[in-house]
């Protein structure tokens, strides 16, 4: 079968990666008809959500950290299901965690023989922006540059001078040119946009991605660049995705999902269910209690930007206290350990959270930590054995600044790399309860799921004994 295929990718972070993917998905499916695929190089989840959100399908990560090489292989395959996929990269083309560039959008694009479509920032440029072409077309002759799109332009003269000189000088055709967007077209917030979820007009804004698409990029040629794209260099056995092979639920995964907790991957789910749970959404912030669930799975996200309505959700709260007492197995990562924790302080204000954790968080106006994390399990903990190594990622703007009383507590995880909660530790536990502000995903990390179900399955088990 052959995959067509095109990496979106850039000189460097904020060039526009994210407007030109979202406008080509939402762009291609509407009007070229096309089922796109969408992926997302890294460990996003917001781009992630909005490419979901555009191509009307989920949007799967593909992350040579956090995942091995061959499982990214095997992943892209195994999720293919459509005409195209559109996968957008991360940072600049060539950045990595070292000098080599390892786990670079370059390396993904060499990884899966997929051609790339370079966005450049044209900002107070002109013909300069033909020699950064040049220049990245010459840095690695195993990478197939096969198309540029000039973004923020600042007008037909500007674009025009861009134009010839990249004719001139490149051997690459120019595919798109976008003018200089308005503030407040493209919904950004943070390191990327907004997620959807707490956006007003989702609607508005693909639609507006879709007209972008439309008017500015050569989607005919785009498609040809996509169909060019030779046989994957790595031979992907696919995963089976047939629903009937997953394993009958067994247990009952209760998942918090609302506008507060939004960061999950699709993969974790598949790995849950594909495992024997079923899944059972949570709103945390308009829910009564919690529904008769096995275990809780508290994803990531903004819980700040909802803190008050989390705050006067006190039976919510409690109840999830209580489940804790109790000794339900509870999973929590970044925005999850937040609201396991005492309070959450916002420009001062002080709003209550679950208070399972003796841990007060302050928002900062900076990111507190941001980015991979690699992680030793050195202490006893409800999911991984101890000596497990593993590979993550953190994003938070919160610190912890209060620890009320650490006696029966503990922390389970060494930072190898990045900081957690402090002091190079990271992963706290109580009872069943383990929250960490590292994020992992299950292809990388197998253990997470069958930790989950495992113990998920022991507390029904002992529920069950108790009231039969």
């Amino acid at each position: 079968m052959n995959y067509p295929r095109i990496i979106i990718a850039g000189v460097r972070g904020g060039s526009g990666k994210t407007t030109v993917s979202l406008s080509l998905t939402a762009s291609l499916r509407s009007h070229c008809n096309l089922k796109v695929v969408p992926y997302k190089k890294g460990p996003d989840y917001i781009d992630a959500g909005w490419l979901s959100l555009a191509a009307k399908r989920p949007c799967y990560n593909l992350d040579p950290f956090l995942v091995a090489k061959d499982e990214v292989a095997r992943s892209f395959v195994a999720h293919f299901e459509g005409d195209m996929a559109v996968i957008e990269g991360n940072r600049g083309l060539f950045d990595g965690m070292d000098v080599e560039g390892s786990f670079s959008t370059a390396e993904l694009a060499k990884l899966l023989n997929a051609p790339v479509i370079l966005v450049v920032d044209c900002t107070k440029m002109t013909r300069t922006s033909a020699a950064v072409i040049q220049g990245l077309m010459s840095f690695d002759k195993g990478l197939g540059i096969k198309g540029v799109v000039l973004n923020q332009l600042a007008g037909a003269r500007h674009e025009s001078i861009i134009r010839q000189s990249v004719e001139k000088y490149c051997s690459v055709a120019v595919v798109g040119a976008i003018p200089r967007l308005k503030a407040g077209e493209m919904p950004e917030r943070h390191m990327g946009l907004t997620p959807y979820q707490e956006h007003e007009n989702t609607t508005g804004v693909i639609s507006f991605a879709k007209g972008l698409g439309e008017k500015y990029l050569d989607l005919t040629a785009i498609v040809a660049i996509a169909e060019s794209a030779g046989p994957l260099t790595l031979i992907a056995t696919t995963i089976d995705r047939d629903k009937s092979a997953a394993s009958a639920s067994v247990v009952r995964i209760g998942v918090f999902r609302d506008a507060a907790f939004q960061f999950y991957y699709p993969e974790n789910f598949e790995e849950l269910r594909r495992l024997g749970a079923e899944i059972v959404e949570i709103d945390a912030i308009d829910g009564g209690s919690l529904p008769e669930v096995d275990a809780l799975y508290i994803g990531g996200g903004f819980p700040e930007t909802n803190a008050l309505k989390l705050a006067e959700n006190t039976s919510f709260r409690e109840h999830v206290k209580s489940a804790a007492e109790k000794g339900l197995p509870i999973y929590a990562e970044c925005g999850g350990l937040m609201f396991l924790g005492d309070a959450i302080i916002m420009n001062g204000q002080r709003y209550p959270m679950a208070g399972v954790f003796p841990l007060v968080f302050d928002m900062k106006p900076k990111p507190q930590a941001h980015g991979y994390t690699i992680v030793d399990v050195v202490g006893e903990n409800p999911f991984y054995p101890e000596g497990t190594v593993l590979h993550g990622h953190e994003f938070h703007y919160s610190s912890v600044v209060e620890i009320r009383d650490p006696e029966g507590y503990r922390l389970a995880f060494s930072m190898k790399r990045g900081k957690g909660i402090g002091e190079q530790a990271d992963g706290i536990c109580y009872k069943n309860v383990l929250a960490t502000y590292t994020h992992v995903h299950a292809l990388g990390t197998p253990g997470w799921a069958r930790g989950l179900i495992d113990k998920a399955k022991e507390y029904k088990e002992k529920n069950d004994k108790i009231h039969a």
